[in-house]
C-alpha cells in the first residue's frame, strides 16, 4: 500500500508542477484581484453616475411583484444590483479583451507571419541549392566532352569512374590503370 501512495502522491507532485497549473494558479490570483478593482469602479463611479441622472444609485432600484413591499410583505426584484453585475462584467470583458486577447492575438499573428516568411525563405534555399548543384553537375559532364559519359557519375565502362582519381582508359581494366 505504501507503493501504491508513493506512486500517487509522485503523480499528485508532477501534477502540481506541470507549469499550466501553476499558470492557471496565477491566472486566478490575478483575476480575483482585478475583480475587485472593476467592482470598486462600478461600486464607487458608475452607479453614482448613473445615480446622478436618475433618482437613487443603480444598485438600489427595484420592483415590487406583490402587494406594497415592505420589510415584512412583497416580493421585491432588485434589478439595480443585476444591472451593476452586468456592467462590472461587461467593463471586465471589455479590458481583458482589448488589454489582453487583441494584443496577444497580433503577436502570434505577426509571429505567425514571420514564421511562414522564414519557412519561404528555407524552401527558396534548398530549391537554389538544388539548381546549384544541377548546375555544377552539367558542368562537369561538359568538362569530360561527349561520349565520355553513359549517365551521371558513370565511365565509359566496367569499372570506370568518371570522377576524380578516374582514368581514361578503354574499360578493359580497374580505374586508373
Amino acid at each position: 500500500m505504501s507503493v501504491e501512495k508513493t506512486g500517487v502522491m509522485a503523480g499528485f507532485k508532477a501534477f502540481l508542477m506541470r507549469g499550466n497549473v501553476i499558470d492557471l494558479a496565477v491566472a486566478v490570483v490575478i483575476g480575483a484581484a482585478f475583480t475587485n478593482i472593476v467592482n470598486s469602479v462600478v461600486k464607487g463611479v458608475i452607479n453614482p453616475l448613473v445615480g446622478a441622472f436618475g433618482t437613487k444609485d443603480l444598485e438600489s432600484y427595484s420592483s415590487c411583484l406583490k402587494g406594497p413591499c415592505t420589510a415584512d410583505s412583497g416580493i421585491q426584484i432588485l434589478w439595480g444590483g443585476v444591472l451593476s453585475a452586468l456592467l462590472s462584467f461587461l467593463i471586465t470583458a471589455a479590458v481583458v479583451y482589448f488589454l489582453m486577447v487583441l494584443p496577444m492575438a497580433k503577436i502570434l499573428a505577426r509571429r505567425a507571419a514571420h514564421d511562414k516568411a522564414k519557412e519561404g525563405v528555407r524552401e527558396t534555399m534548398e530549391v537554389s541549392e538544388l539548381e546549384v548543384l544541377k548546375e555544377i553537375r552539367d558542368l562537369l559532364i561538359t568538362q569530360r566532352g561527349p561520349g565520355t559519359a553513359s549517365g551521371p557519375g558513370m565511365g565509359s565502362g566496367p569499372g570506370m569512374g568518371s570522377g576524380p582519381g578516374a582514368g581514361s582508359g578503354s574499360g578493359s581494366g580497374p580505374a586508373g590503370f
